[in-house]
């Protein structure tokens, strides 16, 4: 059966047992749905008197000699001579003493290898073998190619895994209605997953790889319709319908040193349309590096705010809470709006009289990090949770907010990705998307700057701040997973800079691990043109608003990605001067050129998040464990055709049975599907 224990369907010993758990196979339906990454191609099987010295090939013949021996240092070595109806060859192979147990003189067997001249003559070394049989595994075929560990190699999953399939292909159950099947000319579930293990032929690949990604995103949109519907339904008779005040907004713009773009008003309009219905607002605002998502959430704030009901707006970092603070305190002061900021630093006497004051209402809209979703935080009337680079928060984080009566959610993100990805992926929120920049914004000049030119990149750095007053970030990448090499690699950075660059600037840094208060006094002094350079982590990559910052190094450019590139550009290029962003890199892999020429290209975060997901996939972009996307197995987030198929099917599927109860092995496979995710 496929919930069968792997302990209990294979032989095998406990190391093997605990290297599967690592790469999560704990039952037969686990190892089933382990897909190949890769495909080798050894179908074709060439004549000795054609083989081609260092090129794979497959041979099929006779085993005329075998034997074993040590050799003088005491290695293990296996040579046996080898003959098919055109010629003979030696093969050799180095510490596997047991191929004499399972080959013999006159066996007959598949030989893939590459032939090399050894010692004047054609040698096979270390070639795969397996003997000739009904069905090929390891030669003579498509062989598929999997995602190993210290320990267990492809080889050793093929052989474990072709059995078990044999025998369970039959316990696959089909789930989709054959009219979706037919409709969109998909194989059965069970020939995909036959097929994309031991594919027949190569054509059978791609028909294996559509319908399992098919699945995949189908599984997620409808994952996400589902609950949206749930939430709608258990939230209703509870939900905060609330009558905006038109004239009030209006009135409120009018107060605004700016004007909004269309595409704010756009936005801004479905925000406050969605809250006046009779069921809680679950909208997704995204929009590009400095295309204003802050102002329309503080206006839909002001509403909720004018009608009696408080706003939590919640941030990743304590920098971007309080620089809201003072953006909305700006925004606010002349309407009478009670703001205050709870973040984790607050001393616990002020954290006190804030709390009472919330749960009393005398706080109309309170700014904060992960701290207002503690178990202390008590609202009066939450009416609007806005939550700004929503990816940043794990999902059930964003779900406490729904325990305080349901109120409309606002999520932003900076991170764009195309709208029929997004509806996909967040179906269970509806989605609003601002398109266009605020007028008088410029480019910001992008260069890739080899390491020859590093000085004359200095130099001209350091004109442009005698002459201009400008300020620069210099961003170091993490060069490792420890938090400890990432501070150090800036500390370096950092004296580097100060002692032997820039001994006439002032230089600075700050990370992550600073206290609260050492990174408050840094960023204050860098905001007053105290500090002409500061060296810095990605700590800046989201937040920090410096307009006469204009100039940008990313040291070890290469390490990004591309959207990660933009956020940090996004830093600069907020005031009037022009901006230049310095890519310092070291790569000549295919990968690392291509971002980094993407990033002098194209300026548009949405082009630039469409080729990230292409090089690099969604769970590097994203983190996969905090945005609620899946780790996908086969389906690509960049097959447009794909996902307009899936979202098409999701709608049709859920028009008419918002609950598929008319399709029973679906709901049970969307609710299997879901537990593995969460």
């Amino acid at each position: 059966m496929l919930n069968t224990q792997i302990s209990k369907a294979i032989r095998t010993t406990g190391k093997h047992l605990k290297l599967l758990e690592k790469l999560r196979i704990k039952t037969v339906e686990d190892f089933i749905n382990y897909f190949p990454r890769d495909y080798t191609d050894a179908s074709e099987v060439t004549k000795l008197a054609y083989l081609k010295i260092n090129q794979l090939a497959t041979f099929k013949g006779t085993i005329l000699n075998i034997e074993s021996s040590r050799t003088k240092n005491g290695k293990f070595i296996t040579q046996a001579v080898f003959k098919d109806d055109t010629g003979v060859i030696e093969v050799i192979w180095f510490n596997q003493s047991y191929i004499t147990k399972v080959m013999r003189k006159g066996s007959e067997v598949f030989l893939s290898g590459k032939p090399k001249i050894a010692g004047g003559h054609l040698t096979l070394s270390s070639p795969t073998f397996e003997p000739v049989r009904q069905e090929q595994i390891h030669t003579a075929r498509i062989i598929p190619v999997y995602h190993g560990t210290e320990g267990i190699s492809s080889k050793w999953i093929r052989e474990k895994l072709k059995p078990i399939l044999e025998s369970e292909i039959q316990n696959i159950e089909e789930y989709l209605p054959e009219e979706i099947i037919q409709k969109f000319s998909l194989i059965s579930i069970k020939e995909a997953i036959y097929q994309i293990h031991f594919p027949k032929d190569e054509s059978i690949i791609g028909k294996a790889i559509k319908r399992l990604g098919f699945d995949e995103l189908l599984l997620i949109h409808l994952k996400s319709l589902i609950a949206k519907y749930k939430n709608k339904k258990a939230s209703t008779s509870i939900a905060k319908s609330i009558n905006i005040d038109y004239e009030a907004v209006k009135s409120f713009l009018k107060t605004l040193p700016f004007e909004l773009t269309n595409a704010q008003k756009l936005t801004l309009a479905e925000i406050l349309k969605d809250m006046e219905k009779p069921h809680p607002m679950a909208r997704l605002l995204q929009g590009d590096v400095g295309s204003g998502k802050t102002i329309v959430a503080g206006i839909a704030a002001f509403a909720v705010i004018k009608q009696g009901y408080q706003t939590a707006f919640m941030a990743p970092t304590e920098i971007l809470a309080k620089q809201h603070l003072k953006t909305f305190e700006k925004f606010f002061k002349q309407h009478g709006i009670k703001i205050e900021l709870l973040i984790g630093s607050t001393k616990n006497k002020e954290k006190k009289e804030i709390l009472e004051k919330l749960k009393k209402g005398e706080i109309n809209l309170i700014i904060g990090t992960h701290a207002l979703i503690q178990k202390e935080v008590k609202f009066k009337n939450l009416g609007l949770a806005i939550i700004d680079e929503q990816h940043r928060f794990g999902v059930l984080q964003r779900e406490v907010l729904n325990s305080h009566g349901f109120p409309h959610t606002l999520n932003l993100s900076a991170t764009p990705i195309p709208r029929t990805l997004a509806l996909t992926i967040y179906g269970d929120q509806d989605l609003s998307i601002i398109d266009e920049m605020p007028p008088g914004r410029k480019i910001i000049a992008t260069h890739i700057v080899p390491e020859n030119k590093r000085k004359d990149a200095y130099n001209w750095i350091r004109k442009q701040i005698k002459e201009k007053q400008t300020q620069v970030f210099i961003i170091c990448p993490l060069i490792d997973e420890s938090d400890k090499l990432e501070i150090k690699a800036v500390n370096e950075e950092y004296r580097y800079l100060a002692n032997n660059i820039f001994p006439d600037l002032e230089v600075s840094f700050i990370h992550g691990k600073l206290s609260q208060d050492d990174k408050d006094r840094i960023m204050n002094d860098f905001q007053a043109n105290r500090i002409n350079i500061l060296v810095s982590t990605s700590i800046i990559e989201v937040g920090i608003d410096v307009p006469n910052a204009t100039v940008m190094i990313i040291e070890g450019a290469e390490k990004f990605g591309l959207s990660q590139l933009h956020q940090f550009r996004g830093r600069i290029g907020r005031g009037e001067q022009q901006s230049y962003c310095f890519l310092f890199a070291n790569t000549k892999s295919e990968d690392g050129v291509k971002r980094l020429n993407a990033m002098t290209k194209f300026h548009s975060g949405f082009k630039l998040a469409e080729i990230d997901l292409s090089i690099r996939g969604p769970g590097e972009i994203f983190g996969v464990r905090q945005s609620g996307i899946p780790d996908l197995k086969v389906a690509s987030l960049t097959d447009s055709v794909l996902i307009s198929k899936v979202h098409e099917t999701a709608t049709i599927l859920m028009s008419n049975d918002p609950e598929l109860s008319k399709f029973p092995k679906l709901k049970e496979k969307i609710e299997k599907f879901s537990e593995i995710q969460n």
